[in-house]
């Protein structure tokens, strides 16, 4: 008779722990529930200063950036002695031209940003419905895109039985 009743109570046990998750997987997490600001998302201006001549100012552009607005990578580079004109876009550098060439040699599709956010959604809304009995910590981004990995040894395989010369890969093995 005490045996059933110590397997039930540890059974109980078991199944209250489980019920437990850890909360610390934010970053993870396809939805953020919390009421706060997003302290990451709120960056101080620098300190106000005076031109060295106002007839040198450029004109004021609506939307343009202000003297005084933060750019990181630009102020990092320049620490380094690197050129902080490096981070503005200007489009494809002329040393990658001939790589944005090959890569389009086959077209490109214009609104692929918008297909894929709707593909993403779509695969999140359909994993939410399957995993609602979830016992224990998850990490949702995982398990929704476990079966999207690729298996770079099985690629590689695959590749070598096609003929394809893969000359940066590891020698294959000799079992």
């Amino acid at each position: 008779m005490m045996l059933p009743r110590k397997i039930m109570m540890i059974g109980l046990v078991l199944v209250v722990a489980a019920c437990s998750r850890d909360r610390d997987v934010t970053l993870t997490r396809f939805k953020n529930t919390g009421d706060g600001p997003d302290e990451f998302s709120i960056a101080p201006g620098r300190p106000l200063e005076a031109p060295e001549s106002y007839a040198a100012l450029p004109t004021p552009q609506p939307g343009a950036a202000n003297r005084t607005d933060q750019n990181p990578k630009a102020d990092g580079i320049a620490a380094l002695g690197g050129n902080p004109a490096a981070t503005a876009d200007s489009g494809v550098a002329p040393g990658d031209a001939g790589l944005v060439r090959h890569a389009a040699r086959y077209g490109t599709d214009p609104t692929i940003r918008q297909r894929l956010r709707v593909e993403d959604k779509e695969i999140r809304r359909n994993y939410g419905r399957r995993n609602i009995f979830r016992i224990g910590p998850r990490d949702n981004y995982t398990d929704a895109y476990k079966r999207q990995w690729l298996d770079s040894d099985a690629e590689q395989r695959r590749m070598r039985n096609a003929g394809v010369i893969t000359p940066t890969a590891p020698p294959p093995s000799s079992r």
